[in-house]
C-alpha cells in the first residue's frame, strides 16, 4: 500500500479539506472531462449550462464550510493549491452578478449559484457521506454529461467508479510496486526490523521510487514552509472569524502574553501546553478564515502537526532540516495506514478520524525525532489515537470553529504526551496500533450519522448560535 507524503500533506485553503478543497478539485475534474473525449458526446452538441448538487454532509454543513463557494471557484478554473485567498470574494461576486463561469480554455457556461447549486439534504449518495453530482446541459436543457464525485477526506476526490475500484484494491494492497508496501502497522514494523531501517527511511525509499531525493526534500521543505507560514500568519491575525458565530481570534493575544512571560522568566508550570495550544490555534484560526493551510491530514485537524513540530523546533535548539523531513515522513507513514484501514474523514467516522489521526501522526513524528525505535514510534501513535476514540464531529453552525480550534490544541498536547510516554518505554505495549485503527473504523460505523459532520447533533444541537 502506498500513499505519498504529498497525498497526505496538500497545500490548499480553508476552512475544510473535504468540504472546500475536495469540491473545488471535483469541479476542476469535471471541467477536464468536458474538454476530453471520455464521454459519448453527441455530434454537434455543446455544453452550455452547468448544475451541481451537494449531498449528505456536504449538503448539511456546506454553507458553513464554504462548499458552494469552493464549487464556484473550481468551475472558474481555480485550484486549491494556487487560488489566492485575497481574490476569492471578487471571483465569487463576478459569477453571482453575471450568472456565468469562464474557466480558461472553455467557453462561458451558464451557472446561476442560486438555482444551479443545490444543497440536497434529502437524497444522500450511496458511496460516501460527501457526495456531489455535476451535470452539463445543452442550450435546450438536454442532459449531456453527468459525473458523481466523492470527497473522501484530506482533499482526496474520486468518482463513483474509482471508489468501487479502490475498495477492491484494498484486498490487493501488497501488489503495490514500491520496495516496502506496508498496509498495516504490523507490516511496517516487520519491514523496518527486517531491513534495519527507521520508519522514515522506509517511507523515503518508497517515495524515491516516484521522484528524486532532491525533489522529495524540496517538496518536504515546501510543506513545512507552508505550515510554518500559516502559524506566523495566525499569530498576527486579529478580529472576528467569518460565519456569524462572532468567534474572536485569540492566538495573537495569547502569543504576545506568552512572549512577555518568556522574557520575564516567570515560572509557568503549563508552559508546554501553552505553546502547543497557541501554535495549533493560530493554524486553525487561519483555516477558519479561509487562509492558506496544509491538510495534516485534513484542514479541520490542520493545527496538530504544525504545532507539535514548531514546538519541537523552538525548544530543541539542535533541530535540523533533516529532523523536519524525518518528522513529516514518519507522520505520513502513520497517516497512510490509518487512511487505508479506517478513515481520516469526519463525515465518515467523526472527529476521531481527523484530530485523532493528526494526533497519532504528530506523536509518531515527535517520537521519531526523539530517536525512538520503530516500536516506540508505533506505540506513540497508538496512545494518541486511543485517547481520541469515539470523538464526534459536531461543529456548531457547520463552521470549523467551535469546538474545532481548541480541539486541535488538545490534540497537540495529547501528541506530545503520547510521544513522551512511548519514549520512556521499550516499545512493548498492550494494544497494537492496528487494533486501535480497526476500533476507530468500527466505532465510526456504529456512530450515529448526526455526529458525523452534519451539525444536527452534539454541541451543534445544544449550543445556541449567537
Amino acid at each position: 500500500m502506498f500513499l505519498s507524503v504529498f497525498d497526505i500533506f496538500k497545500i490548499g485553503i480553508g476552512p475544510s479539506s473535504s468540504h472546500t478543497m475536495g469540491p473545488m478539485s471535483a469541479a476542476n475534474r469535471f471541467l477536464k472531462v468536458i474538454r476530453s473525449d471520455d464521454w459519448p458526446r453527441p455530434g454537434g452538441a455543446h455544453i452550455a449550462q452547468l448544475k451541481v448538487s451537494l449531498h449528505g454532509s456536504l449538503a448539511f454543513t456546506g454553507v458553513g464550510h464554504g462548499t458552494g463557494r469552493a464549487v464556484i471557484l473550481g468551475l472558474t478554473g481555480e485550484e486549491p493549491h494556487s487560488v489566492e485567498p485575497d481574490r476569492i470574494d471578487a471571483v465569487i461576486d463576478a459569477v453571482e452578478r453575471t450568472g456565468l463561469v469562464r474557466p480558461p480554455g472553455h467557453p462561458a457556461y451558464e451557472f446561476q449559484p442560486k438555482t444551479n447549486l443545490i444543497y440536497d439534504k434529502k437524497q444522500p449518495l450511496p458511496g460516501h457521506a460527501n457526495g456531489m453530482t455535476f451535470q452539463g446541459f445543452d442550450r435546450d436543457g438536454r442532459l449531456l454529461l453527468k459525473r458523481i464525485y466523492y470527497s473522501i477526506g484530506g482533499g482526496f476526490v474520486i468518482t463513483d467508479t474509482e471508489l468501487e475500484a479502490m475498495r477492491g484494491q484494498k484486498k490487493n494492497a501488497s501488489e503495490e510496486r514500491v520496495p516496502y508496501p506496508f498496509a498495516s502497522a504490523r507490516e511496517m514494523l516487520d519491514m523496518a526490523r527486517g531491513a534495519g531501517l527507521s520508519i522514515a527511511a522506509l517511507k523515503r525509499v518508497n517515495e524515491e521510487t516516484k521522484m528524486s531525493r532532491a525533489e522529495l526534500d524540496a517538496g518536504l521543505d515546501r510543506i513545512w514552509d507552508a505550515m510554518n507560514g500559516c502559524i506566523d500568519r495566525g499569530l498576527q491575525g486579529e478580529g472576528i472569524l467569518p460565519g456569524g458565530l462572532k468567534v474572536r481570534r485569540r492566538a495573537r493575544a495569547l502569543h504576545e502574553s506568552l512572549e512577555a512571560e518568556w522574557r520575564s522568566n516567570r515560572p509557568n508550570p503549563v508552559l508546554a501546553n501553552d505553546w502547543l495550544s497557541v501554535y495549533a490555534m493560530a493554524v486553525n484560526e487561519e483555516n477558519a478564515g479561509g487562509g492558506r493551510v496544509v491538510t495534516a491530514p485534513t484542514n479541520g485537524a490542520a493545527g496538530v502537526i504544525p504545532a507539535t513540530l514548531r514546538y519541537f523546533k523552538r525548544f530543541y535548539e539542535a533541530a535540523s532540516r533533516e529532523d523536519i523531513h524525518t518528522f513529516l515522513l514518519t507522520a505520513a507513514a502513520i497517516g497512510g495506514i490509518i487512511k487505508h484501514n479506517a478513515s481520516i474523514s469526519g463525515a465518515e467516522v467523526g472527529c476521531q478520524g481527523e484530530v485523532g489521526s493528526a494526533s497519532a501522526m504528530a506523536a509518531a513524528g515527535l517520537a521519531a525525532v526523539m530517536d525512538g525505535s520503530p516500536e516506540q514510534i508505533e506505540n506513540a501513535a497508538e496512545i494518541a489515537l486511543e485517547h481520541h476514540l469515539g470523538m464526534t464531529c459536531d461543529p456548531i453552525a457547520g463552521l470549523v470553529q467551535v469546538p474545532c480550534i481548541e480541539r486541535n490544541a488538545l490534540g497537540a498536547v495529547k501528541a506530545v504526551t503520547a510521544a513522551s510516554l512511548a519514549i520512556k518505554g521499550d516499545g512493548t505495549h498492550f494494544v497494537p496500533l492496528d487494533a486501535c485503527i480497526e476500533t476507530m473504523r468500527q466505532t465510526g460505523d456504529d456512530m450515529s450519522e448526526k455526529y458525523k459532520e452534519t451539525s444536527i447533533g452534539g454541541l451543534a444541537a445544544n449550543v445556541v448560535e449567537c
